[in-house]
């Protein structure tokens, strides 16, 4: 621990040296200009600090540096990063979510996965529901909340039956509920990096193909769902078969031991935020899926503003003489490392593809003789193979926004369509990044559960269901969107 302290503020000088020395560097990049070259290493810079320190502080900084660079003054740079319609909607998103946290509602629905009947005695079935359930609550509740909810109710079952730290099943189980978790996180595309990735190809489509692709939710989260069920079977039964850690035991685990310490009923309070939060979920979805019904255009051309008027209805509505949500709860839950991360991920994404810096140009240059003469196929293939790798060293969102250019690009030469390949590139990306501890937030907290995992344990089981995920976007998840996605 104290090695790791020690090495804080030599990655501190590392990045910001990278940022402000990039541009000074004797390196030949054809089609980079001056001003591209400044923007090119602050976001080598920021993507060095975001994986090696703080997300909040480093982002920040990045926006800072973008500003006092050559690419466009201050007080444009703050408008268009915090001015962005997708970063507004995030930040009244995240606090409408977090409402669910905030009334332990999370802790219900959880404990409804956890007390099926039929998964006692039955030890594949008890594994299966916490991965689906994990699954879920990550993609319609909160991200994390499924770590939290469901490590300290596995810590207290091993306990009660005799399992140790370290033993097979124990190990496999509490990464199960990560990697069930980064599945889940990009299903919702009205959420977090989900909505960053669709919003910022957005961009990219405008600048690079002159016309705006515009990435369906209704269609996104059908396929990132049958792909999370997908992946979620064959997790399960790579498990089971594969790797075959010893269950015996759980075969004794009782319905009271899983009910141990039970919820009171819910709330008036609760009852009304899970009602409201299911208003809102459904105002998003039904004009994807149903855009003939009376109103959904009207809740389309709206849907940024949503968040705003469910929040409104959550503030101003006291039960039992109380708001039903207040900020004051909110800001003690509130993700501000992944609200500033996407913020200045999007800024980047869209200041690197501006056509004043010449980085599009210059990734062509470097990535389309790799992929010239390559049929659709083989480069959606390739595609994710570079990504499943990329992802796991660096940040998954960055890796999901520097690719899009390069499908963008290729599509235009191949003339297909490009808005299948984008949403399974983002939905993999993001949910694949489990390998390392940069990869994602989820793959840091892993490695940091010195109690129960080592890091040994943690690299060859992941490097496994990553491969294992890889294949299924192959044979499954690129096929899927390209029926399902248009």
């Amino acid at each position: 621990m104290r090695q790791k302290k020690n090495m804080y503020p030599f990655h501190c000088l590392i990045g910001i040296a990278i940022m402000l020395l990039f541009r000074l560097l004797p390196i030949n990049m054809p089609n980079i200009t001056p001003v591209g070259k400044q923007i090119f290493g602050i976001f080598i810079g920021t993507l060095y600090l975001w994986t090696t320190v703080d997300p909040v502080w480093s982002s920040i900084l990045c926006i800072f540096m973008i500003g006092t660079s050559g690419y466009a003054p201050m007080g444009a740079v703050l408008n268009t990063a915090f001015g962005n319609p997708t970063v507004v909607q995030l930040f009244f998103l995240m606090i409408l979510m977090n409402s669910l946290q905030t009334n332990r509602i999370s802790a219900y629905i959880g404990r409804f996965f956890l007390t099926r009947k039929f998964i006692i005695g039955r030890p594949w079935a008890f594994t299966a529901i916490l991965f689906v359930g994990s699954m879920l609550i990550a993609a319609f509740v909160g991200c994390f909340a499924p770590i939290f909810l469901f490590w300290p109710i596995l810590y207290d079952i091993f306990d009660d039956i005799g399992m140790k730290p370290f033993e097979a099943y124990p190990t496999i189980m509490i990464i199960l509920i990560v990697v069930a978790c980064a599945i889940g996180f990009p299903v919702p595309p009205y959420m977090s990096n989900g909505l960053a990735l669709i919003s910022n190809y957005t961009t990219v489509s405008q600048n690079l193909l002159g016309t705006t692709v515009t990435i369906n939710n209704g269609q996104w989260l059908f396929v990132a769902l049958i792909y999370g069920f997908v992946c979620s079977a064959a997790v399960i039964l790579f498990t089971k078969y594969v790797l075959h850690p010893d269950v015996s035991r759980l075969k004794n685990l009782t319905l009271e031991q899983l009910n141990k310490n039970p919820l009171p009923p819910l709330s008036r309070r609760q009852k009304a935020v899970a009602l409201i939060c299911v208003c809102f979920l459904l105002s998003m979805l039904l004009p994807s899926l149903f855009p003939a019904l009376p109103g959904m255009v009207w809740l389309s051309a709206n849907s940024f503003g949503m968040a705003l008027l469910f929040l409104v209805i959550l503030f101003a509505v006291k039960i039992d003489g109380a708001p039903a949500i207040t900020i004051e709860e909110n800001v003690k839950v509130f993700a501000w490392g992944t609200y500033f991360l996407v913020t200045s991920a999007i800024l980047l994404g869209g200041v690197l593809t501006n056509e004043s810096t010449g980085v599009t140009a210059f990734l062509n240059a470097i990535l389309s003789p790799i992929f010239t003469g390559m049929s659709p196929l083989v480069f959606g293939a390739m595609l994710l193979i570079i990504g499943c790798v990329l992802t796991n060293v660096c940040n998954s969102l960055v890796i999901g926004m520097i690719l899009q250019p390069v499908i963008a690009t290729y599509c235009l030469q191949a003339g297909i369509n490009s808005a299948p390949l984008v949403s399974i590139m983002g939905i993999f990306v993001l949910s694949c990044a489990i390998a390392t501890p940069a990869a994602s937030p989820f793959a840091a907290m892993l490695f940091s559960n010195k109690s129960w995992l080592k890091s040994g344990d943690i690299y060859r089981y992941n490097i496994m269901y990553v491969v294992l995920e890889l294949v299924l976007a192959l044979l499954v998840g690129l096929p899927l969107a390209n029926a399902l996605i248009h």
